[in-house]
């Protein structure tokens, strides 16, 4: 899910969010119908996740090429996406803002917790749009290992933040070997140098504290200012092959290497680190900008699914 976004954008962005109509009183546990396209067969939604429309056509491959190589990797460790047709895919009553949502969670044998996919496109009342893809690898109690984070959030043609990173879910200065494992070793802060060596390219502060505490030393959080032709160059030629080898990393150390016997003191202390983490990203991003775009009968029922992969 776009969990970062409403604090890495400026103020001044989030403040032209179109106000979304009211939509008529149901109950929230019924889907809201009005909203759908008729997409009930699983293939068809799965489809419309990986259109990633709105976006250029070198954002497009990019992402569908995450998702591809992540699910072929993971095969049978994850489960089918249940997510209900009106969450999939809703937009609001005024047709300015849609989004798709894609969630699988791990086989209960496996290291993976969930995988959550997400694209929003935003009609921004200057003629502009937000453009929001991310994609989310999310682990379980039984490894202390990363998970694995992309995002890009685009509001003009020519001005793009990424977000690329295996945030760490334990102390880095308390537990130095950690840092070394997953860190050090991996050269993973060379892909952020390799792509700060691009001229377009530079680094990007939130402005919260939290989305920067959040994040790994080595996290690739930028800002990039290029023409449209120079953009899908940079997305193609560059950040596409750091996303790649960065879930490569993910995938073969953090998934599917062996990792050290997590205790059950640890395990209590993971557990609690990621649903403190996780009910902090919906309560300071998704629950005050997801009801300005979609209103707050969409946008709670999507929230719900959101809370249950999150097990918040």
């Amino acid at each position: 899910m776009a969990v970062t976004f409403s604090h890495s954008l400026h103020s001044s962005t989030l403040s032209l969010l179109p106000s979304p109509s009211p939509l008529p009183r149901s109950p929230l546990t019924k889907p809201v119908r009005a909203q759908l396209k008729p997409m009930d067969h699983h293939d068809d939604l799965r489809r419309k996740f990986m259109e990633f429309p709105h976006v250029s056509s070198a954002r497009r491959r990019l992402m569908t090429d995450l998702m591809s190589t992540m699910e072929d990797r993971l095969g049978s460790k994850l489960l089918p996406c249940t997510l209900p047709p009106d969450v999939r895919y809703f937009q609001n009553q005024g047709g300015n803002a849609e989004a798709s949502l894609y969630i699988r969670s791990g086989e209960i044998s496996s290291p993976i917790d969930f995988i959550l996919g997400s694209w929003i496109h935003c009609k921004l009342p200057t003629g502009a749009s937000l453009n929001i893809t991310s994609m989310s690898g999310y682990l379980n109690s039984s490894t202390e290992a990363p998970n694995f984070v992309i995002e890009l959030i685009q509001n003009s043609p020519t001005s793009l933040v990424i977000i690329l990173d295996l945030p760490h879910r334990k102390d880095l200065v308390l537990y130095p070997d950690y840092l070394k494992t997953f860190y050090e070793d991996t050269r993973l802060d060379s892909h952020r140098q390799s792509l700060l060596n691009l001229a377009e390219v530079n680094p990007y502060t939130s402005p919260s504290l939290f989305v920067r505490s959040a994040f790994s030393p080595a996290a690739a959080i930028l800002a990039v200012e290029a023409e449209e032709g120079r953009m899908d160059e940079i997305l193609r030629d560059h950040v596409r092959s750091a996303a790649l080898e960065v879930m490569g990393i993910w995938l073969d150390r953090c998934v599917e290497g062996e990792g050290r016997e997590v205790g059950e003191k640890e395990k209590e202390e993971l557990e609690r680190r990621d649903k403190s983490f996780r009910r902090k990203t919906i309560e300071v991003d998704l629950a005050s900008s997801f009801p300005m775009m979609f209103g707050e009968q969409l946008a709670t029922r999507a929230l719900s699914f959101i809370r249950d992969a999150f097990h918040v």
